[in-house]
């Protein structure tokens, strides 16, 4: 099975697609254990242990989607800025796609300029619409995540995914055990 529990003492869980808690409003998933590919589980490691030489930690808020997940929130918003087509299946369909926020030392998240799944302008990668400090946040979110191997999502600060995620074939939704709402 390519994928793998994330666990790692400089890595938080939150997942907000198992709360009501994300912008749809409604729980996604009935379990809060968050898993990614091996490869991206390695990659997303190596971020951890760069954000914790600056004392740093990151918080997972979302990693691998069972696809019946990803038609509940294309349903929610069919933007695909914001919510990748099922039917074209997504990086996160596929295990190597991670959503997370920096955070100090203490677990605290640092100011990024919006919310996790504010799908706004505001929330684009390159978006000087914000605060100084959060735009600062932002690029070390995203030298951290580059520097351990992966790619931004243009839309997303808060999206990072392995290169070229097509090479990985979409994971059945009985890939991680019992993991959706009914």
């Amino acid at each position: 099975m390519p994928l793998r529990e994330i666990s790692h003492p400089a890595i938080d869980i939150d997942l907000r697609y198992a709360t009501p808690d994300n912008f749809t409003g409604k729980t996604i998933y009935d379990h809060a254990v968050a898993y990614l590919h091996q490869e991206a589980l390695a990659a997303l490691v190596r971020a951890a242990e760069l954000a914790a030489a600056q004392g740093l930690r990151l918080r997972v808020l979302d990693a691998y989607r069972p696809a019946a997940a990803q038609w509940r929130l294309w349903a929610a918003l069919p933007d695909p800025r914001f919510v990748a087509d099922p039917r074209l299946g997504s990086m996160h369909t596929r295990g190597v796609a991670v959503d997370l926020i920096l955070c100090d030392a203490h677990g605290v998240p640092l100011d990024m300029g919006t919310a996790f799944d504010e799908m706004t302008e505001q929330s684009f990668h390159g978006s000087t619409d914000i605060a100084v400090i959060a735009q600062r946040h932002r690029g070390l979110l995203l030298g951290l995540m580059t520097l351990a191997g992966w790619t931004h999502h243009p839309y997303e600060w808060w999206h990072y995914n392995l290169p070229d995620p097509t090479r990985y074939p979409p994971l059945g939704d009985g890939a991680e055990g019992s993991f959706l709402m009914d």
